[in-house]
């Protein structure tokens, strides 16, 4: 079965979820026009681009991504945002794939031009029970993918740094923890990086890059102070690859 398929109905319950139990800061009406966005975008792009069937699964996921991730208080930004997503899978292509991951070119570009748009990490809560939940779902997804080397080794090495961190400042190492209990972070090494339109083609390739991406994230967090760090290290190391 097509991977995007389980894709799309993780992150529609965790979507759900969101909404329903957690009391996401978002309105219904900003995630019916940010799929609807998507959706009509993909659409749009298909005929203009003379492809022969219109393909909304990978359209859903990036939409189903933006709601989970992406804030703002103007409903005209939500629209604009995935527009922008799905036309940069058609305008930024490099040997038949696209460069960046659309949710997250969408999100780091609105954050940087319109100053009025956010990610929203602390949303989910930092308990361990959830973390688990949304990492069980996301790991059916990633195996499916064949992506699961990206996930876990962006986490791994993630994981490492900030654990080795505070062993070297001796803090406790509930401070490490509380940090890697966030949906957020768990939500980006499962959908995001793991992407397999947007991750190397070779092995050995992809675990690099990973590694690269965790590194980056945790100067960009620990040096920088740059809130959602993991979201910009692997934009900024986003490059066409096989």
């Amino acid at each position: 079965m097509d991977p995007r398929i389980y894709q799309i109905a993780s992150l529609t319950g965790l979507l759900v979820y969101g909404l329903g139990w957690l009391q996401f800061d978002l309105e219904w009406m900003q995630a019916a026009l940010t799929l609807s966005g998507v959706l009509a975008v993909q659409w749009a792009c298909t005929r203009i681009c003379k492809l022969p069937k219109f393909e909304p699964k990978s359209a859903l996921i990036s939409g189903l991504s933006l709601c989970l991730l992406l804030r703002t208080d103007t409903l005209a930004l939500a629209v604009v945002a995935a527009g922008l997503a799905i036309a940069s899978k058609f305008l930024v292509r490099v040997r038949g794939k696209h460069v960046f991951n659309p949710t997250n070119f969408a999100l780091v570009a609105m954050m940087l031009v319109t100053g009025q748009v956010w990610a929203s990490p602390g949303q989910w809560g930092s308990t361990a029970v959830f973390a688990f939940l949304l990492a069980s779902a996301g790991g059916l997804v990633v195996n499916r993918a064949a992506r699961a080397d990206v996930t876990w080794t962006f986490l791994a090495c993630y994981a490492a740094l900030w654990l080795g961190r505070s062993l070297w400042l001796g803090d406790p190492l509930v401070i490490p923890l509380h940090r890697l209990e966030n949906g957020a972070l768990v939500l980006f090494a499962f959908f995001m990086i793991s992407d397999p339109k947007t991750t190397p083609d070779r092995r050995s390739a992809r675990i690099g890059w990973a590694m690269v991406v965790a590194m980056l994230a945790f100067v960009l967090q620990h040096q920088a102070w740059v809130m959602n760090a993991p979201v910009w290290a692997e934009l900024l190391t986003s490059c066409p690859s096989t």
